[in-house]
């Protein structure tokens, strides 16, 4: 009788399993028929009825009957798992023969290429890279370079203050005089580049940010012959080899004598041009000997050392080499205008 049952379970079961089309109905199907609960398992419980010779033959028979069970599930599992990975082939063919998708991509920023140009060239004149916070304290954004407290010269260079003792740098000068206190009183030759803040509001010519590199050369007997050859070399390398510079007396409170610097118009080669407003030469740096006081307050003998600075607008720069006529564009990542400079990188 219990065998008959048995051999009943295991013909209904792989009846169900030969009608199951989905891997969802084999699960239901081996819950239904392996279960601890199952109507197979349950007949277990009748061993203990049973004689030991009994006992031995249906429990055989039982395991060998959940076996089939099994195999059969897990072959008509199998089948059902391939026909669903063909069809989902078929239906999700990928034709290799079409082209990919092409990835746009942009060129590197101008402001990137101009930066990385200004400090190849000064680092191939022996110049050192040198870098600062930009979050400084008022000492060494003014006090250090010769602009104390209720300095008129403190109104060109309104920033963002953090408190009354921090601010958002307004230059990469910080820099300087970070360099020169490590150096203690020693040589220094270096370039300062870096972002900048000041309170301006931002149009197709200033931005609230923008970024300098700064030089400063500090020796025995430098004057200014030195600062103009330097600028000198410096036009030539970034402009082209028919670049003259002039000095125009100037004022920063840093520098003494103080000058603007301006390159004769590479557009119309100093004819005058609307470029250049009909003059024949183009502002694009400041610049200038450094000033007795900030020699002394960092740690230098002005009677035995002098030095040169100067600042260079890399916004600026990039817009006159490239010929950009809105600041603007350098920072709102349009690949429009990042695909012109594609070959230039």
């Amino acid at each position: 009788m219990e065998n008959s049952k048995v051999n009943e379970i295991v013909t209904r079961a792989l009846e169900d399993i030969e009608k199951a089309d989905k891997g969802d109905v084999i699960n239901e199907i081996r819950n239904r028929y392996l279960a601890k609960k199952s109507e197979l398992m349950g007949l277990m419980s009748l061993l203990g009825q049973m004689s030991p010779e009994e006992r031995k033959d249906f429990g055989k028979l039982v395991n060998d009957a959940k076996t089939r069970i099994s195999e059969m599930l897990n072959k008509k599992q199998q089948e059902i798992a391939q026909k669903e990975l063909n069809k989902r082939l078929e239906e999700e063919k990928i034709d290799i023969s079409l082209p990919g998708k092409k990835v746009e991509l942009g060129g590197r920023n101008p402001f990137y290429l101009v930066q990385d140009e200004v400090i190849e060239i000064f680092t191939g004149m022996g110049f050192s890279v040198a870098s600062g916070p930009e979050v400084e304290s008022d000492l060494f954004n003014f006090e250090l370079l010769n602009i104390p407290k209720d300095h008129p010269a403190r109104d060109m260079q309104d920033t963002f203050y953090i408190d009354n003792n921090t601010l958002l740098r307004t230059h990469t000068s910080p820099v300087q005089a970070h360099t020169m206190q490590e150096a203690k009183g020693q040589p220094v030759k270096i370039i300062c580049p870096g972002k900048t803040y000041r309170r301006d509001n931002d149009d197709a010519t200033h931005s609230h940010q923008f970024a300098q590199v700064e030089g400063l050369l500090i020796d025995k007997n430098i004057n200014i012959g030195h600062l103009k050859a330097l600028l000198t070399l410096f036009a030539k390398k970034m402009f082209g080899e028919k670049r003259e510079i002039r000095l125009r007396p100037s004022y920063f409170p840093f520098t003494e004598p103080s000058v603007e610097v301006d390159i004769s118009c590479f557009n119309c080669g100093g004819k005058g041009c609307s470029m250049c407003k009909g003059t024949g030469w183009i502002e694009i740096l400041g610049g200038g000997m450094v000033h007795p006081n900030v020699l002394k307050m960092n740690g230098y003998d002005p009677e035995v050392y002098s030095g040169l600075a100067f600042g260079i607008g890399i916004e600026r720069v990039a817009m006159l080499r490239y010929g950009i006529d809105d600041i603007r564009k350098i920072y709102t990542n349009d690949v429009r205008f990042l695909r012109q400079f594609e070959k230039k990188a």
